[in-house]
């Protein structure tokens, strides 16, 4: 829930510090003593932000999940003990949105050194992932969406299965179409200029206009029959360029 008379005013950089902090005392105590930083910082900005995009997204796709809860729209800071190798916290805070676990998704991510908007395509065969195929069936069309909503030139593209290994730094569907479906794990994404939009509402606009941007390739990612859900959304929102 939004909290009662507070509504989004971006984040604060002590988000980086606190992120930085954490890379270098990334212990149960440390977080422990520190954890109202991570719930001032953290997580109730990342709250806010969610509850202000929730309208569009909601308006966007209604499948895509909005609840500001972890799990769902936040991912939990603490690990997994069992695969934890001695660190039990991400040093990462990440904002996503999808359908379900491990969809091909819209985030905000922060880092110690930094924050980037992108999207997560999730290219392997499971259910309700449709880009494997699509790719197959819609070279043509997937290329005339990246260079109609200056898609190309615009996003790096990175291996997420390979520690985010860079592919291309300015991505380029037409060269790099091949690079970008070879991937299970695809990352489009840039960096955002803290001190421009981070620490005020306009982050909310940057989201926006970049989920604007990368949702008709989106719709190859989540239908089989993306054709005529990217035509939905041009009718709904008009052609985006």
């Amino acid at each position: 829930m939004k909290p009662e008379n507070l509504s989004f005013q971006g984040f604060d950089k002590e988000i980086f510090k606190f992120l930085n902090d954490l890379q270098k005392n990334n212990k149960v105590e440390w977080f422990r003593n520190n954890r109202e930083r991570y719930q001032k910082y953290l997580v109730e900005p990342a709250k806010l932000f969610i509850t202000e995009l929730a309208p569009f997204l909601n308006r966007l796709n209604p499948a895509i999940r909005t609840e500001p809860k972890f799990n769902e729209t936040i991912m939990r800071l603490n690990k997994d003990m069992r695969f934890a190798k001695g660190e039990p916290y991400r040093t990462f805070l990440l904002i996503h949105f999808g359908r379900f676990k491990l969809d091909s998704e819209f985030y905000l991510y922060f880092s110690p050194d930094g924050a980037e908007l992108g999207m997560f395509i999730n290219n392997t065969s499971q259910a309700n992932l449709f880009l494997k195929k699509n790719s197959n069936k819609f070279i043509k069309e997937i290329k005339e969406v990246c260079s109609r909503y200056s898609i190309n030139h615009n996003y790096k593209l990175s291996d997420l299965d390979d520690d985010m290994k860079i592919i291309s730094a300015k991505f380029n569907a037409d060269k790099d179409f091949e690079k970008m479906t070879g991937l299970d794990y695809i990352l489009l994404e840039k960096r955002i200029l803290p001190e421009k939009i981070l620490y005020t509402n306009k982050i909310v606009e940057e989201m926006i206009k970049m989920i604007l941007q990368l949702y008709p390739l989106y719709c190859f990612a989540i239908s089989p029959q993306p054709i005529k859900l990217l035509h939905k959304f041009e009718d709904d929102f008009g052609e985006i360029v």
